[in-house]
């Protein structure tokens, strides 16, 4: 029978804790590494619906992108998530900025290939930058209608830069800050999940174009591969996408 252990180990392979950024809090951060799994559930974050979901799935696990606790607690409310998990006996195991930087398979691996790179590789200059060639260019609208259509928004922001695209920056999440580093690297456009005013005014001015997917889409991106790659380790447990977590954002045309 599959343990939490055994899946840290496996995680180990691809997305290492040692990588984890320091500010980071990755890992098992609810439950005994000792424990047997045989249902688990993954989401990119952990909130009180998606604890109550894998209850009901009997799951034994939560595998998540963002740790269910980041900052110290101070007051451990009833209906906190961490809260819930050790009430329900459901562990958590969190994996972060060590999935970000995975480098054969991770975050930006997958949000490179949304983006229709083929090869995609960690940039020197960048914390969390991955870069690719497309074989031909295309025009930056094609591009974000691309990641529109690969990442399931509903809507995205974008910028033209130069108007066309042949390198592409991928910073998931919170990546905009990696504007800078992409201009490092001749990129034409960058493909994040949040940008702030003053990067893209940067992004103009270095005629880089911006795709803005939004956080939770640049990332969501990674799950059902991660629970494909689970699956295929560990085919005696049980591990799904949760259905119920969604970032709740909606679009007005």
């Amino acid at each position: 029978m599959t343990t939490i252990q055994d899946i840290i180990n496996y995680f180990e392979s691809f997305a290492p804790l040692c990588t984890a950024m320091d500010f980071d809090n990755c890992g098992l951060i609810v439950g005994d590494a000792r424990l047997c799994v045989k249902k688990a559930l993954l989401s990119l974050d952990i909130t009180p619906e998606v604890i109550d979901e894998a209850a009901h799935n009997g799951c034994d696990l939560i595998i998540s992108h963002h740790p269910v606790i980041f900052q110290p607690i101070k007051l451990l409310g009833t209906h906190s998530a961490p809260y819930l998990l050790a009430q329900k006996g459901i562990a958590a195991l969190c994996m972060h900025t060590n999935l970000d930087l995975g480098k054969s398979f991770g975050v930006n691996i997958c949000l490179g290939k949304a983006a229709g790179l083929d090869s995609v590789e960690r940039a020197d200059c960048g914390d969390a930058l991955f870069y690719g060639d497309l074989d031909e260019k295309i025009t930056s609208l094609e591009l974000a209608q691309r990641v529109k259509e690969n990442l399931g928004c509903e809507g995205l922001r974008y910028t033209e830069g130069k108007g066309f695209v042949r390198r592409i920056a991928v910073s998931s999440g919170a990546g905009g800050s990696d504007i800078f580093a992409a201009a490092q690297i001749g990129a034409d456009a960058l493909v994040t999940g949040e940008i702030k005013h003053h990067e893209i005014n940067a992004a103009n001015e270095l005629q880089i174009a911006v795709i803005d997917a939004g956080h939770f889409k640049s990332e969501d991106i990674v799950i059902n591969p991660l629970a494909e790659r689970l699956r295929a380790e560990f085919p005696d447990t049980e591990f799904t996408k949760s259905k119920t977590y969604s970032d709740k954002v909606k679009f007005l045309a």
